[in-house]
């Protein structure tokens, strides 16, 4: 399956994986659709995909308002046509757990990271049921896999966010509509910048878009990599939880921060 002539459409593609995805998949020649709060980065995206031959439109929203996003993603649709593979990549993370709370930090991830892939989904999901056809996807974290210290907020939306899209999955099975959880580790975006300490396994955003596009040719229910960074979470998820506490308390005395970072994008 290629995305050839397909209208794909991203969300929080201002930098990051949302940027790298636009450009890899305009230059397959698919028909793209963008959106983020940056209007200035949108133009600079759409004047380097155009200048390359790729098709591309913007429309400027706050993925956290119901209406704007709507609004944007369905005027996407009429200057393109109707989506094929909606990419609900818009995500914040921020250091929410017990000290400090930050719940207004944790609010706004939920916002975000939850429901703003809801409404980018509401805005193309009557469309692609009524004509069996269409691919949904959420870009979600290997932090989903286990709630870390310091990052309780952002390991619980992106949880909610793979939860959410198995109950969808398996509820459209059979009305031609795939939904698709993809869940990087360590990337090299404005989340990541500034930090002091090593990170990782830290990949670049457009190997990172390269990997998602060949993976989502195939349509997986969940996608996760760097397989090295996946293995490593799910065997962290069987450590006993003093042992994450010492690597917690370890980490302090290295970081600025005080949490052991998550896989984030």
């Amino acid at each position: 399956m290629t995305f050839a002539n397909r209208v794909v459409v991203i969300t929080g593609a201002s930098s990051g994986i949302g940027r790298a995805l636009a450009v890899a998949l305009a230059g397959g020649q698919a028909r793209v659709g963008v959106t983020a709060r940056r209007t200035e980065r949108l133009d600079e995206l759409v004047r380097h995909v155009r200048a390359n031959g790729g098709t591309i439109e913007a429309h400027s929203c706050d993925v956290t308002d119901r209406e704007s996003a709507l609004t944007a993603i369905r005027g996407l649709s009429e200057k393109l046509g109707p989506v094929d593979l909606l990419i609900a990549n818009a995500g914040l993370g921020q250091t929410a757990g017990a000290d400090p709370m930050n719940v207004p930090v944790f609010e706004q991830m939920v916002r975000v990271n939850l429901l703003g892939v809801a409404y980018a989904f509401e805005a193309v999901m009557e469309s692609m049921l009524a004509r069996k056809s269409g691919h949904l996807v959420a870009i979600s974290s290997l932090a989903a896999y286990k709630g870390l210290p310091g990052s309780a907020g952002y390991c619980a939306t992106k949880a909610a966010v793979n939860t959410y899209c198995e109950g969808l999955r398996i509820e459209l099975r059979n009305r031609g509509v795939a939904v698709t959880c993809v869940c990087p580790g360590f990337i090299k975006t404005e989340m990541t910048a500034g930090k002091t300490h090593p990170i990782p396994l830290l990949m670049d955003a457009d190997a990172a878009a390269q990997r998602i596009v060949r993976a989502l040719r195939r349509r997986p229910g969940v996608y996760n990599f760097p397989w090295r960074m996946s293995l490593m979470m799910k065997l962290v998820r069987w450590l006993p939880d003093w042992i994450l506490a010492r690597m917690a308390t370890t980490d302090q005395r290295h970081s600025t921060g005080k949490s052991i970072d998550p896989p984030t994008r």
